[in-house]
């Protein structure tokens, strides 16, 4: 049975299939909402038949349905509401590559990490802008709500406030931005941005090389200037402590036979 299904938005649905009890904890008889801003490509994003796929999807799939036996279903929200929806119960989990950080961990509980990410910039080809100091005055573009907002906020804070921020509804409306020279560059996680850069974007657009969070931290830094290290975490309510340690089990039992190294050679390369 394909365990996998996609509600468009959490709306009345939500609130419908929790009163018939499918928002409830314990055994497989229920069905695993997960709310998720969808398209974050290559996460979470609907193919040209309609068929959502992805990272995270694919690690929903090994996660919830192959090690612990549940139904689950994506509910596309907005990610700058996302973790409201989460308490008012539209749904049970949020996997949308979100990043675990003090002021999310102080509205909702993070299983353990399951993905590294870092804060990249983006520019178009012919953009002189070769280190972070070059982007004093420009304008950038980010998506409300996320890690992209809050670096591009603290850039700002570095450079004296001559920073103008664009916050758009979703990323690739940011990159859409960018390539129609309404923005000068966009900061958002490298993977998502290298979908853009060697897809739609090719040849128009690339990263902001150099050095950066990632080499200052001792991690395996990417090629390009990074501003952050993140870790990304399935997030739950804080009264859901029972079920995120059966996740976090699931989570830990995928990465010991090699289901994650399988799922993530075919989304990152090397």
């Amino acid at each position: 049975m394909d365990r996998r299904s996609y509600l468009k938005s959490a709306g009345a649905t939500g609130a419908a299939l929790a009163a018939a009890g499918c928002l409830g904890g314990g055994g497989g008889q229920e069905t695993i909402q997960i709310g998720s801003d969808i398209p974050y490509r290559p996460f979470e994003y609907e193919t040209t038949e309609g068929e959502l796929v992805g990272f995270d999807v694919d690690i929903a799939e090994a996660v919830f349905a192959e090690e612990l036996g549940y139904d689950y279903e994506f509910v596309n929200n907005s990610f700058d509401t996302i973790i409201p929806s989460l308490n008012n119960e539209n749904f049970r989990v949020i996997m949308s590559a979100m990043t675990i950080n003090d002021e999310r961990a102080e509205q909702v509980d993070f299983s353990d990490p399951y993905f590294t990410a870092y804060q990249t910039i983006v520019v178009r080809e012919d953009s002189d802008i070769s280190s972070t100091e070059d982007m004093r005055g420009v304008r950038v573009g980010v998506q409300k709500g996320t890690t992209g907002a809050a670096a591009a906020q603290s850039l700002k804070e570095d450079l004296d406030g001559e920073l103008e921020i664009n916050e758009y509804d979703q990323i690739p409306d940011a990159f859409s931005a960018l390539l129609n020279n309404q923005v000068v560059a966009v900061i958002n996680d490298n993977t998502v941005s290298a979908e853009f850069v060697n897809g739609e974007g090719e040849g128009q657009v690339r990263f902001v090389e150099g050095e950066g969070a990632a080499a200052e931290e001792g991690e395996n830094a990417p090629p390009y200037l990074t501003l952050t290290v993140e870790n990304y975490g399935i997030a739950f309510r804080q009264d859901d402590d029972e079920f995120r340690e059966e996740v976090n089990g699931a989570l830990a039992a995928i990465r010991e036979d090699g289901t994650y190294d399988e799922i993530y050679s075919e989304y990152f390369a090397g």
